[in-house]
């Protein structure tokens, strides 16, 4: 802070740290990105930081924006004139004039985020706080600076921002700033979708993600940005028989899950594990309330899912793929009495992934019945034994058959075809149903006696 503060007095300007990383002194959270807005040129105190600071700092300057960014080590500081901001009513992107440091604050999205700490030698850390953003953080509140309304309206991403702080910080919304969320909602159709899901990103990984959910509910963002999520909400009865509202209950699984991983994927599979349900419910007299194959279904739905919302159509789709499908594998088995083919198989599907699979499934025991939670999480607990158990002797996590295609081809003089398929899939399942151990020479003999139930031969 010295040389920021000497590089401002040789310049004569006025210069002020802003934003989160002065919030954040006061709330005793770790930042490093640091916001300086210079009462002139952002860019020329950039400059005058950036040759104080030596080789090894990376100064980059942006123009266009009259904005610069200093690096050096793991410090990151981003320069700016004071400025001020209006908007058009179909763009987020403000026309911005040099302003004052009040001006810079009144464009500030919310109170605790608009105190700014004086870097200048006669003022050195002196705090300017027009708006009482301190003693809303003392009050845990989140609150605009100015109208909500014209907040939000200028930049409807505000609203997720409103809703992320305070699910990050265990924060309260204002009443006024949330009844001009509600209001302004429909506003949030002009932000694009990859801004949007990093305010989803950042609410998922907060300590306790249920707020943010529910408060996107409340105020109704959630029905536009996340539909689908929506739908699990309400609980139904029919014939005195009744099932559980899988809207809280996705909540309660996300809130526990985090307990355990800061896994974003892991946590979005939580969100995503029962939403095939609303697609596959029904009511059968005999046995109630049904959801079969929703897991299946709800695989189905997340490419549709991920790319309307901008989530990543790589791996990490894969990854959550596979949690929803086999979310259901090891309650069967916490069910049923653990046979070793079925944990054979477990394994094999799940591979690398098992341990998160065991925790989204642990998570997933929501029941208010305590004996039968206690049952489960038991079962659970002989499970993961066995899985340890199975693994240590068969070797099957991401196996791949001890005879492989091309020596299957090679043995009988076969082109690439369907028997060769139907030899390695029937090896594959012998070691996964523990008739055959996991070995070149047992799954060899297994080959010649499946390919002669076939007319197959071995060449000489």
């Amino acid at each position: 802070m010295r040389i920021k503060s000497e590089a401002a007095d040789e310049l004569g300007d006025e210069a002020y740290v802003i934003g989160g990383f002065v919030r954040d002194i006061f709330l005793y959270r770790p930042s490093k990105d640091i916001d300086v807005v210079a009462v002139g040129s952002g860019i020329e105190l950039a400059k005058a930081v950036a040759a104080k600071l030596g080789k090894k700092t990376h100064l980059s300057v942006f123009k266009n924006f009259g904005t610069a960014q200093v690096k050096s080590g793991d410090l990151e500081i981003e320069f700016v004139g004071a400025r001020k901001e209006s908007y058009n009513r179909d763009s987020r992107k403000p026309i911005v004039e040099d302003g004052t440091l009040e001006d810079d604050q009144n464009r500030r999205d919310f109170t605790i985020n608009a105190l700014a700490l004086c870097l200048n030698k006669e003022r050195y850390g002196e705090l300017v706080d027009p708006f009482g953003g301190l003693d809303d953080m003392d009050n845990l509140i989140i609150r605009t600076p100015l109208d909500p309304n014209i907040t939000f309206s200028d930049d409807p991403l505000r609203m997720m921002r409103a809703v992320r702080f305070a699910s990050q910080l265990g924060f309260f919304i204002h009443p006024e700033t949330f009844e001009a969320i509600e209001r302004n909602k429909e506003r949030i159709s002009i932000i694009s979708k990859e801004r949007i899901v990093d305010e989803l990103n950042k609410i998922v990984l907060s300590p306790k993600p249920s707020i943010g959910f529910e408060l996107l509910d409340k105020c109704g963002l959630l029905q536009l940005i996340f539909p689908e999520l929506c739908a699990l909400k309400g609980a139904e009865t029919k014939e005195g028989i009744g099932h559980k509202d899988n809207f809280a209950h996705t909540l309660m699984v996300l809130d526990r899950l985090s307990k355990t991983t800061d896994n974003l994927w892991l946590r979005w599979s939580a969100i995503f594990h029962d939403i095939g349900k609303p697609a596959t419910k029904r009511f059968d007299p005999r046995l109630g309330w049904t959801f079969h194959n929703h897991n299946f279904i709800g695989e189905q739905m997340l490419p549709g899912i991920f790319r309307r919302m901008k989530l990543p159509m790589n791996e990490k789709m894969k990854y959550v793929q596979k949690m929803v499908t086999l979310h259901m594998r090891p309650i069967a088995l916490a069910d049923d009495e653990v046979t070793d083919s079925a944990i054979r198989r477990l394994l094999f599907d799940a591979g690398d992934d098992i341990d998160d699979l065991m925790k989204l499934c642990e998570a997933d025991i929501t029941s208010k019945n305590p004996e039968k939670v206690r049952r489960f999480l038991n079962n659970f607990r002989l499970v993961r034994e066995k899985l340890a158990e199975i693994e240590e002797k068969d070797r099957v996590r991401n196996f791949q058959p001890p005879v492989s295609g091309e020596e299957i081809m090679e043995t009988f003089a076969l082109p690439p075809s369907q028997p060769v398929g139907v030899i390695k899939e029937a090896i594959k399942n012998a070691i996964l149903d523990g008739v055959i151990p996991n070995e070149h020479e047992a799954a060899y003999q297994f080959m010649l006696e499946r390919a002669a139930k076939m007319g197959l031969r071995p060449v000489k």
